[in-house]
């Protein structure tokens, strides 16, 4: 639960996930090429690997990367030197502006979870107190356990869902 409610803390905590992402991507081409900067080719390269990580690590729906098109674009906005290359800090920019839109899904879809699985939780709570056997355990249990109960299997039946379709 308490890395459920970490993703809450909005912006740091989206910041400090993609800087993970970026420099981990950036450091890898770094490592192979011995160079410091990303050539259009292997920024696409770095895009489908920053979109495999957001698709594994994140909760939410499969994001597709964009088009070479759309990189290519952004690629140019993102270059301040003009020199057609992305250093480091270019890249985390361009990656940044890339994903902005992937994270506020990935944020609505927390908050619904988040919202309406405790009030499920509760409500079911209440509807199983009157089954013979199950009952009198249901009642023991407190609503707040009850409800991170209910919550935590609501969210892993949803990564369990989102891996499936994958």
């Amino acid at each position: 639960m308490g890395q459920i409610l970490e993703k809450f803390q909005g912006k740091q905590w989206r910041e400090r996930q993609m800087r993970k992402i970026t420099d981990k991507v950036f450091d890898r081409f770094k490592d192979e090429t011995g160079k410091a900067y990303l050539k259009f080719e292997d920024l696409y390269i770095a895009v489908l690997l920053v979109y495999n990580d957001i698709n594994k690590h994140l909760p939410g729906p499969h994001f597709d990367p964009p088009s070479k098109e759309e990189v290519r674009a952004l690629m140019q906005e993102c270059d301040m030197n003009l020199d057609g290359e992305l250093d480091h800090e270019e890249f985390v920019k361009f990656v940044k502006r890339l994903t902005k839109d992937t994270f506020i899904i990935v944020s609505q879809g927390l908050i619904i979870t988040l919202a309406v699985a405790p009030t499920v939780a509760l409500l079911t709570k209440r509807t199983t107190e009157g089954v013979p056997g199950v009952g009198k355990v249901v009642q023991k249990i407190p609503n707040a356990v009850y409800a991170s109960l209910v919550t935590l299997t609501i969210v892993m039946f949803q990564k369990a869902a989102e891996a499936k379709a994958i």
